[in-house]
């Protein structure tokens, strides 16, 4: 359960029309469309929408106001080119986690599982994201499993993907999201020692000031959210229900 104030950290993928049936895991892609209606709802009902950095002070309860942070996972080219637009129209900030050793690359990681191939951004599409007024994080350097590595091994993935995004980027990068959602506290150390603010999983719930910054839970956006499920997770605490106890 979440004491008190609650504030939704919204997950998204793909931000471009889905690929054909028979790919799977469809759902992680939600259309420009549906994106923009979201973003337009928020805006009406007098939320800010933030990426993370921006968020901090709300989650640590040093503020408090009518604020969502949006997350972006991967980095796919999609965001700069669809996200973007929707979310400065809005004034609206998000953070995007990048798998720094794939820039201009594609999602590897999920061939072995048959999903569609999809572009992720170049360093200089990256550069116009930041440029945009967005924030990049750190999704590790190979998109890896944290839990399949050595405690050597995820240091280098944390610290190597912080360090050539700020070379990258020229400012720093403090926000993290472990890929695929798994990592134990040992990465959860890893991720104060080495510089980060906070670090985001997949773990379900609206965040809350006792949530510890380096395994932040969220909610999911998908495919087949339509507007009023997304209302329903940002407004009540329907995903509180879905918290780990």
């Amino acid at each position: 359960m979440t004491s008190g104030y609650s504030i939704p950290i919204l997950t998204y993928h793909h931000t471009e029309q889905a690929p054909p049936k028979g790919f799977p895991m469809r759902s992680l892609w939600v259309t420009p469309s549906s994106f923009s209606t979201q973003m337009r709802w928020l805006a009406r009902l007098g939320y800010r929408g933030l990426a993370m950095s921006e968020l901090m002070p709300y989650l640590r309860g040093e503020k408090k106001g009518k604020v969502v942070g949006i997350t972006l996972d991967d980095g796919y080219q999609s965001n700069v080119s669809h996200a973007v637009p929707i979310l400065k129209q809005h004034g609206f900030s998000a953070t995007c986690y990048v798998v720094s050793g794939r820039l201009g690359q594609h999602n590897e990681w999920d061939a072995a599982l048959g999903m569609a191939k999809a572009a992720l951004m170049s360093g200089e599409e990256m550069r116009a994201w930041v440029d945009e007024g967005m924030e990049v994080g750190s999704h590790t350097c190979s998109h890896a499993d944290l839990n399949q590595l050595s405690l050597a091994q995820a240091r280098h993935e944390l610290l190597q993907s912080k360090s050539d995004l700020e070379n990258l980027l020229q400012k720093p990068v403090t926000q993290f999201c472990y890929p695929y959602g798994h990592f134990s506290p040992e990465h959860e150390a890893l991720v104060s020692q080495l510089g980060y603010s906070a670090a985001t999983t997949t773990h379900r719930g609206r965040a809350c000031p006792t949530d510890r910054m380096t395994a932040l839970p969220r909610v999911p956006v998908v495919r087949s959210t339509n507007p009023i499920q997304f209302l329903l997770n940002v407004l009540t605490s329907y995903e509180d229900s879905k918290r780990l106890p």
